[in-house]
């Protein structure tokens, strides 16, 4: 099957490497906006239409299936466009109620970016689940930044999230939710800031299993084609940059 994944930028990518992982066969065409990149801080209105015209592209494409791998885009778009369009259309949200089962009643933090935490689905989402008042809110846009501009260095990112984390005692923590597809590109600068005892959690398993149930064939010719906000990559620094994210482990 011809599966079309899109993101804001690169960090969709961690859910197509795990699409890859555990459903290889198939044809896979990836769109990364990052022209338009950060969705986080634009308005409603601004990330609806720039999703549809990305789902737009990947349907013209071929796409059978449509993730839309970014929890922005999901928040702002994907009911809307599951009524318009007769295709099926994966979203993703925060992975809020598994942190709360590994949270074993400690507290859990769970980072976004600021359009994802004022959301009214992911508000709603908290406030179902939280029942006992555990659950706080990051918003750490500038990490989005930071991965667009292929700075992944500890100079860079953690004064950042230490500067980000000040006002939360992070010994509190048994969970912190990796609620935006880039944020686990920087997983490694999260460990280094948190408690060893703290579980760093993203929705990109979830997401690959909820896939699962809409796959009827494989492809005799599985491969990835990477788009640029609509535009073939073949070759290029952002090209090498998104191969090499494809491949890490």
């Amino acid at each position: 099957m011809k599966i079309g994944i899109l993101d804001s930028g690169i960090g969709g990518l961690t859910v197509l490497r795990e699409c890859l992982k555990q459903i290889p066969n198939h044809e896979y065409l990836y769109f990364a906006d990052s022209k338009n990149a950060p969705y986080g801080i634009k308005s409603r209105a601004e990330v609806y239409e720039l999703t549809e015209n990305a789902v737009r592209y990947l349907l013209a494409e071929g796409a059978e299936i449509i993730v839309i791998a970014c929890n922005t885009a999901t928040s702002a778009a994907a009911q809307q466009l599951r009524e318009k369009y007769d295709v099926p259309m994966i979203g993703m949200e925060p992975a809020v109620k598994p942190a709360l089962k590994q949270a074993a009643g400690k507290r859990v933090l769970v980072t976004a970016t600021e359009l994802t935490l004022k959301e009214g689905k992911f508000l709603n989402l908290t406030r179902e689940l939280d029942e006992r008042s555990v659950i706080d809110l990051c918003p750490l846009g500038r990490l989005v930044r930071f991965a667009e501009a292929g700075e992944f260095s500890d100079e860079k990112v953690l004064p950042y999230l230490e500067e980000r984390f000040q006002e939360f005692d992070l010994s509190l923590y048994r969970s912190v939710v990796l609620g935006c597809t880039h944020f686990p590109l920087f997983r490694s600068a999260f460990e280094k800031i948190l408690p060893s005892d703290v579980t760093l959690i993203d929705s990109s398993g979830g997401t690959v299993n909820r896939m699962k149930d809409f796959i009827t064939v494989t492809s005799e010719n599985p491969s990835v084609r990477l788009f640029l906000s609509g535009v073939p990559l073949e070759e290029g620094e952002r090209f090498d940059l998104m191969w090499s994210i494809l491949k890490s482990e």
